[in-house]
């Protein structure tokens, strides 16, 4: 299994603040516990109000502040993973469509569904993201220059209450993997946060290995 690098991840939170926000949309749905959807929504991240911005970089940041190679792990995808129809050319494609296509959001949120095993209501958000990653110098001090833009999608699938009330995620991904400060289009960094008793058909919806 390759190791992800934390300080890799740190990186990324770091634009993952209300005044230093890397993320243009926000998407998700709210399901019931059969796996069906209940409600949808889509909109620009900046639209959101000053609470619900804190609240959702608090969401979406909560894998990646997590265990390293423990919580959050880095897997491989599959050739058989990455045939046409697969979860894999899903991902591509909300990346490349920035989430601003509802039919294909509403086919990632019945993927899931089919096969998440939950006993309680629960909601997946999907974030887009563009991080220009600066070079960094000899000294590993940052530079002006961006090296690339790392365009991303972060998914948390998050226990709810009450009024479409989003807990803490049970488990989620990011994608691509983000691997020596770069983009990883074959990997995907996938979080659970019960390692007792994780959601290993997530893994299987993606269709990865280790």
């Amino acid at each position: 299994m390759l190791k992800i690098e934390r300080e890799d991840m740190l990186e990324l939170t770091r634009r993952m603040t209300v005044s230093r926000n890397c993320f243009s949309r926000i998407a998700g749905a709210y399901m019931d516990e059969e796996g069906f959807v209940d409600g949808t929504f889509h909109t620009h991240f900046l639209k959101l109000s000053g609470a619900d911005k804190t609240k959702n970089l608090a969401l979406a940041k909560e894998m990646l502040i997590s265990e390293t190679n423990s919580n959050l792990r880095h897997y491989r995808f599959s050739k058989e993973g990455q045939k046409p129809g697969s979860f894999w050319q899903l991902l591509m494609a909300l990346r490349e469509c920035e989430l601003k296509n509802d039919a294909l959001l509403y086919s990632a949120y019945e993927y899931i569904g089919e096969a998440y095993e939950a006993d309680h209501p629960y909601a997946i958000y999907f974030y887009f993201g563009n991080y220009d990653v600066p070079r960094k110098g000899a000294d590993k001090a940052e530079q002006w220059e961006s090296e690339e833009v790392f365009r991303f999608l972060i998914c948390t699938i998050c226990p709810v209450s009450g009024d479409y009330e989003a807990g803490k995620p049970e488990c989620g991904f990011l994608f691509p993997a983000f691997s020596n400060r770069s983009t990883d289009c074959d990997g995907i960094n996938i979080y659970q946060a019960d390692l007792q008793k994780p959601h290993r058909e997530l893994e299987q919806i993606i269709g990865v290995s280790k």
